[in-house]
């Protein structure tokens, strides 16, 4: 390794021979890997590579890292002991000592792996129907087994959601959930970001090093719009990177056995809305799915607001399908493991598999990926007499939207052109969506530091 000239940042260059799931591929694959990553997916293989390269990173700005370091760049090179990721002005945070970090390093490699296999295996020539259901969970099913992420072993897998923004108090008590879940033999997955997505990792980690549990998975799912404003916090030790946030949060239900949601914002509500949208499903109303929104006391008004809001929009039957606990990390996880046993118990007796829960039933308008343009915000349906799951969708899109106004270039540069997203429906839905979305701002769910500006208009 050598050193490129001093600037104002530190940089370092780099080359790296990827381990793991890169490590043996034969000349075509490896031909295969770097054509893809040459053609017109090198940016977006240059801005996620940089997010993870600046792992630990307090901004939510995606375009802060590619400012900070413009002549960064990555190539991926064939040869025939394989593949060689050669890096040129990487930020220096990233090596220690002149050698990458290893934790970094994995990730890096989980980058190059997920971006190639996308453009690879789900390109023009894909052999799964993307424009159906089955195809897209197979699409779903074959990025995860790619990734290595799934294991034969009994169910433990905790999904934990929640914000990126939240506050000290909020931090410390996903911790501690966090802990209470490792002292029980939990798993943590999260979307891999700091906030409410670091904590439970953090909180766990202390409790599998006191049970001396040696094989611990921390895995942290995103996608290429996300990675950019949230970068990966330093305790995810399996990355994956979904095509886009729907085959995202697909992932989440289908390898998670319980979900905890956490204090968050516009992206919590979205994960929120997703999940019990399925769960309204007539097809879904039997599956056991332990869901648990919880937070410190100070975040009882938070879970109030959004439970107000639930049972406006999607009506009392969605309310059966969650909790609130409130101030008690113990008594959460000691919910989630009970209700974990149920999910084992259920699989057995459906034959279904531990390691992905092919018997939930996601329809097609919760996969197919939506893009917020202005038309189509414009254009949801937020009315009621609708379907609850049906709403749901069409709500989960609003958020979205919002998300992508607020943290992903592309929808924000779509507000710098054409102003705020526009978003109608019926006048009680609309204010209360409006108060929860001030109660946001207020709370400074929507970003990290600065002044925010709001990427929306909510209308009647």
């Amino acid at each position: 390794m050598s050193e490129a000239p001093s600037r104002a940042l530190p940089v370092q260059n780099a080359q790296i021979h990827p381990r793991g799931a890169l490590d043996v591929l034969s000349r075509a694959e490896v031909a295969r890997l770097r054509d893809a990553s040459a053609g017109g997916m090198h940016d977006l293989l240059r801005r996620c590579a940089l997010a993870v390269l600046t792992s630990g990173s307090a901004s939510d700005d995606p375009r802060a890292a590619r400012d900070l370091y413009p002549d960064f760049d990555i190539q991926v090179l064939q040869q025939d002991r394989g593949v060689r990721i050669d890096l040129v002005n990487a930020p220096a945070m990233a090596f220690v000592d002149g050698e990458i970090i290893r934790g970094v390093a994995e990730l890096l490699f989980a980058v190059v792996r997920d971006l190639a296999y996308t453009a690879i295996e789900l390109g023009p020539d894909c052999k799964d129907d993307l424009d159906t259901s089955s195809g897209i969970t197979n699409a779903v099913f074959g990025l995860l087994r790619n990734a290595r992420i799934l294991r034969p072993a009994d169910p433990n897998l905790v999904v934990c959601w929640g914000g990126h923004s939240i506050s000290r108090d909020e931090y410390l008590y996903t911790k501690q959930v966090g802990y209470e879940l490792g002292l029980r033999g939990l798993d943590i997955c999260t979307g891999c970001g700091p906030g409410a997505m670091k904590g439970p990792m953090k909180g766990a980690t202390i409790a599998h090093a006191k049970q001396r549990r040696r094989t611990t998975r921390y895995i942290g799912i995103t996608e290429p719009g996300i990675i950019a404003a949230e970068s990966p916090n330093p305790i995810v030790n399996h990355l994956v990177i979904m095509p886009d946030i729907e085959k995202r949060l697909e992932a989440f239900v289908r390898i998670g056995h319980g979900i905890i949601v956490f204090p968050g914002g516009v992206g919590t509500a979205e994960e929120i809305l997703y999940l019990l949208g399925i769960l309204l499903q007539d097809e879904n109303t039997e599956l056991p799915f332990p869901l648990i929104l919880t937070g410190p006391t100070i975040a009882a008004p938070y879970f109030e607001q959004i439970d107000q809001f639930i049972r406006l929009t999607l009506g009392e039957a969605a309310t059966k399908r969650y909790e609130i606990i409130i101030g008690d990390p113990v008594a959460v996880a000691k919910r989630m493991g009970a209700g974990i046993r149920k999910v084992r118990e259920y699989r057995i007796q459906q034959k279904d598999s531990f390691f992905f829960n092919w018997a939930v039933d996601i329809p097609g308008d919760f996969q197919q990926p939506f893009v917020p343009s202005h038309e189509a915000m414009a254009a949801l349906d937020l009315h009621h007499g609708r379907p609850a799951h049906a709403l749901a969708a069409d709500l989960r899109r609003a958020f979205s939207g919002i998300v992508a106004g607020n943290v992903k270039e592309d929808g924000m540069r779509r507000i710098e052109e054409f102003g705020p997203f526009e978003i109608h429906g019926d006048a009680d839905m609309m204010q209360a969506l409006d108060g929860l979305l001030r109660a946001f701002v207020e709370q400074r769910r929507m970003k990290i530091a600065g002044e925010y500006k709001p990427c929306y208009r909510v209308l009647t």
